[in-house]
Formats: C-alpha cells, sequence, structure tokens
C-alpha cells in the first residue's frame, strides 16, 4: 500500500484536498485531528505532560487546560520539545494502527493529512509527499474566515509556521490551490492519474 503524505502551512487548503479524496473513496488519516485525539481525556499522554508541565494543566474533570500548556510548552524551547517527545510516539501509533487498518480493507493508497510531517519520523513512512500551496495572502484570507480572527495574527501564524522553502525540499509533488473548488479537484485528478500511471508503467 502506498502511502501518501499531504502538507501545507495554514489556510493553503488541505481539508479540501483531503475532502475530495475522502469522497473518491481514499483512507485518509487526519494527523492534526489524532495530534487532539491524544490530549483527551483517557490518553497516556496526559500524566506525562501533567508531571513535566504541572498537575493543574487539568481541570476537576481530568479536561486538558489547552492554554495553560501551550502557553508553559512554547514559553521555552525545551518545553516545546518535551511536549513533542511526549506526544509524537502516541500520534504515530494511531497513524499507524489506522494505516494497518486500511491495508487490511484492501486500500492500495492511504493519506496522511497533517500540518507537521516534514521534520517528523512520518516523513520516511510517506513513499510521496504532496505539498499544497497558496498564495500567501488567499491563505491570510481563509484563516481569518475559518477562525475569525484578525488579519494581523493569521499573518502572525502562518510567518510561526515551517518556512515554504523548507516544505517544497521536502515533497515530491506541489499542487497549487489559487483558483476555484473546481479548478483544485482537477489538478488532484491530473495528481490520482499520474500516481495510477506509475503503478501500471
Amino acid at each position: 500500500m502506498k502511502i501518501i503524505g499531504i502538507t501545507g502551512r495554514s489556510g493553503c487548503g488541505k481539508s479540501s484536498v483531503t475532502k475530495f479524496l475522502a469522497q473518491q473513496g481514499y483512507p485518509c488519516i487526519d494527523a492534526d485531528l489524532i495530534a487532539r485525539e491524544v490530549l483527551l481525556p483517557g490518553s497516556p499522554c496526559l500524566a506525562a505532560l501533567q508531571a513535566h508541565f504541572g498537575e493543574d494543566i487539568l481541570d476537576e474533570t481530568g479536561a486538558l487546560r489547552r492554554r495553560l500548556l501551550a502557553d508553559r510548552a512554547f514559553a521555552t524551547p525545551e518545553g516545546t520539545r518535551t511536549l513533542t517527545e511526549i506526544t509524537q510516539p502516541e500520534i504515530l501509533r494511531r497513524i499507524e494502527d489506522r494505516l494497518t487498518r486500511a491495508k487490511e480493507n484492501g486500500a492500495t493508497m492511504a493519506f496522511v493529512d497533517g500540518a507537521v510531517i516534514v521534520g517528523t519520523p512520518f516523513e520516511a513512512r510517506c513513499d510521496e509527499l504532496v505539498l499544497i500551496t497558496a498564495p500567501y495572502e488567499r491563505s491570510v484570507e481563509r484563516i481569518c474566515a475559518r477562525d475569525g480572527i484578525a488579519p494581523e495574527m493569521a499573518r502572525r501564524r502562518l510567518d510561526a509556521q515551517t518556512p515554504l522553502e523548507t516544505l517544497r525540499a521536502a515533497a515530491t509533488t506541489e499542487i497549487v490551490n489559487d483558483g476555484t473548488t473546481q479548478e483544485l479537484e482537477t489538478r488532484i485528478k491530473a495528481y490520482l492519474q499520474s500516481l495510477g500511471r506509475e503503478e501500471h508503467g
């Protein structure tokens, strides 16, 4: 089974791509969603996070105070690294579980959608890495519309993410999302056809 990573910066339209792929019947695993799942009550990560960042990062109900954890974890490079070291193995384990299920169900291709694939151990698992890009200001507009924040905040968020050059260097394919939904879908179809040709080629 071929594993294809889909990555891109905020507001590039990654979720539109995976939605379309899922509609075509391909297994799509949302790594960003799994990253949120591992912080839900009952996750084995929570106790380790408490040990490092303080018991009070969980509220009375056992739910994570995300803002508090973020404030503490991102305050120092060490904190950020510790957060990654605690959560990443569990995220990767859950992705692998879902890939195994997809393979058992007979899938020949599975897509893993994640903002942070490049630079993580999962990058090596991808047979291909598709980078979705959009013009900077278009991304800013999409982030503002989606999250209801000011353009200034959206730009700050974008600027804090992995530079486009880094993602481009790692990607095997780039799909530019600078037009309509139809244009994007046409480009995805062309990419899928090229994959099909490789398989039969």
